[in-house]
C-alpha cells in the first residue's frame, strides 16, 4: 500500500495552467521587488494571457466565497477570512483589494493547496466571476453610486446580479435586507440568508426596484406602497453595538475596527461563518482582533504626528468615514484624485455634507484638490491646501491627525508612508 502524499491541487490542473501560474507568480514577485506594488494584479494578467480560463481551473474543487458591494468589500472579506479561521484550513484571499479577474487569479495561484477562498469582487464583474468560480457563497453588501463613468448605473448592476444569482441555484446568498436594491437583486436566488446590516445612505434607494413607486420607510424597515415588495424577514441583525443571532441571542460586538459600518461588516461575516458550521462564539474572537485592512484604519507615526488612514471613495463611504473622525480640534487631511480606479467624475463631492468638519483644522490635497476646495467653500469650512501628507503634518503641528482619501490618493499616501498596513 502506498504511503505517498496525495497530489497537491497545483499538480491536478493542466500543465499549461501550471506554467501560467508560475510565470504570473514570477512577474508578481518582480513587481514587488521593483517597488511597483504588491504584484497582485500583474501576475494574474500574465497568467490569463497564457491560459484564458485560468480562474475557472484554479477555483475548481474549492469552496469559494465572493464578496461584493459598493462599500466595505475589502474589510468584509478580511473579517470573513478571520471568521473561518476556526476551520483550521488555509484560506486563499485577495487581501489587498485586487478585485477583478486578474486579482482573483493571483490570490488563488498564491495558495494552490487552500480548499477555501474568500474573494472580494468588483460589483460590475460579479456575474462573470460567479460563473467562473462556481462560488458556494455570495455576499451582497450594498449598492450606491460609485464610479458612474465605469461601473454603470446601479439599477443595471442590480438587475445583472439578480439574473446571475437566479441562474446559480447551488449558491447561498448572504444579503443585506436593509438595502432595497440588494434585497431585489437577491430576490430570485434559491437560498438566501437575510442580514439586517443597516443602510444609512438612502439617497440611491427611494424608488421600488420592482415597480418604480416611492419606497416608504419606518426606521430600518422599508416597503412599497404600490406593490408587495418589502424588507424581507432577517436571520441576523445588528442592533446598536450588539449582534442578534438566529436563535435570538444578543452578543456584544467588541471590535478593534471603528464605526457602525464595520459592525455591519462583522455581522455579515458571522452569517457567512454559520454557513460553514462555525458558531458566533467561535467567530467573534478572531473577527474582533482584526485591526487594519490593506492600510485602512492603520495608525502610523510621521514626523511626530500619529496618522490614522481612512478610505472613502463615494458619498456613502464619506458618510461613514466622517462618523469615525476623532473629535475636534484634531486636524484632518482630505485627499481626492480622479484617476480611472476612482472614476473621472468628481461631482459626487456635492452629495457629501462637509459642514461636520467645521471647528477643526482641515487640509486639502490630491490631484483634484481644487474641486474639493470649492465644495468646502460652499459649506463654509475653512481649509488650507497642501502638496502632500508631509506638508499637512508640518503645518498642523499636532500630536495626531486623521487622513481621509479616495482610492488612488489613499494608495499614494500609503506608499509615501512606506505602504503601511
Amino acid at each position: 500500500m502506498s504511503t505517498s502524499s496525495p497530489p497537491s491541487r497545483r499538480t491536478s490542473i493542466p500543465l499549461r495552467a501550471r506554467l501560467a501560474t508560475t510565470v504570473g507568480g514570477a512577474a508578481g514577485r518582480a513587481s514587488r521587488l521593483a517597488g511597483r506594488g504588491d504584484g497582485s494584479v500583474i501576475g494574474g494578467i500574465i497568467g490569463l494571457r497564457l491560459q484564458p480560463d485560468l480562474l475557472s481551473l484554479l477555483a475548481r474543487g474549492r469552496q469559494v466565497v465572493l464578496v461584493t458591494g459598493t462599500n466595505g468589500k475589502t474589510t468584509t472579506t478580511r473579517l470573513i477570512a478571520a471568521s473561518l479561521e476556526a476551520l483550521g484550513q488555509p484560506i486563499a484571499s485577495n487581501a489587498f483589494g485586487a478585485n477583478m479577474e486578474a486579482g482573483l487569479v493571483s490570490a488563488l495561484a498564491k495558495a494552490p493547496d487552500a480548499t477555501l477562498a474568500v474573494l472580494e469582487v468588483d460589483e460590475k464583474y460579479l456575474p462573470a466571476m460567479l460563473t467562473a468560480t462556481n462560488a458556494r457563497v455570495v455576499v451582497l453588501l450594498n449598492l450606491s453610486r460609485d464610479q458612474m463613468d465605469r461601473a454603470a448605473e446601479i439599477w443595471m448592476l442590480a438587475r445583472r446580479w439578480r439574473e446571475a444569482l437566479a441562474a446559480a441555484p447551488g449558491c447561498r446568498v448572504i444579503a443585506n435586507a436593509d438595502d432595497p436594491l440588494v434585497a431585489w437583486a437577491a430576490g430570485q436566488a434559491r437560498q438566501v440568508t437575510w442580514v439586517a446590516a443597516g443602510q444609512r445612505w438612502h439617497d440611491d434607494s427611494w424608488c421600488c426596484p420592482h415597480c418604480g413607486s416611492h419606497l416608504r420607510r419606518d426606521g430600518e424597515d422599508w416597503y412599497c406602497g404600490e406593490c408587495t415588495n418589502r424588507r424581507p424577514p432577517v436571520r441576523w441583525a445588528l442592533v446598536g453595538d450588539e449582534v442578534i443571532d438566529p436563535a435570538g441571542r444578543s452578543r456584544p460586538l467588541d471590535l478593534a475596527l471603528p464605526g457602525r459600518a464595520n459592525r455591519s461588516n462583522a455581522v455579515v461575516a458571522l452569517a457567512v461563518a454559520e454557513v460553514f458550521g462555525i458558531s458566533a462564539t467561535q467567530a467573534l474572537g478572531p473577527v474582533g482582533q482584526v485591526r487594519s485592512v490593506a492600510g485602512r484604519y492603520t495608525q502610523v507615526e510621521r514626523n511626530g504626528t500619529a496618522l490614522r488612514l481612512l478610505l472613502a471613495k463615494n458619498p456613502a463611504g464619506w458618510l461613514e468615514a466622517l462618523d469615525v473622525l476623532v473629535p475636534p480640534p484634531v486636524p484632518v487631511l482630505l485627499a481626492v484624485n480622479a484617476q480611472t480606479p476612482d472614476g473621472k467624475d468628481t461631482s459626487w463631492l456635492w452629495d457629501v455634507d462637509y459642514r461636520r468638519l467645521r471647528g477643526r483644522p482641515v487640509f486639502v490635497a490630491g490631484e483634484r484638490q481644487l474641486d474639493l476646495a470649492v465644495r468646502l467653500e460652499a459649506d463654509e469650512v475653512p481649509f488650507r491646501m497642501v502638496g502632500d501628507v508631509d506638508e499637512a503634518v508640518g503645518q498642523a503641528r499636532s500630536k495626531s491627525m486623521d487622513v481621509i482619501a479616495n482610492y488612488t490618493a489613499f494608495q499614494q499616501i500609503r506608499t509615501a508612508l512606506g505602504r503601511v498596513g
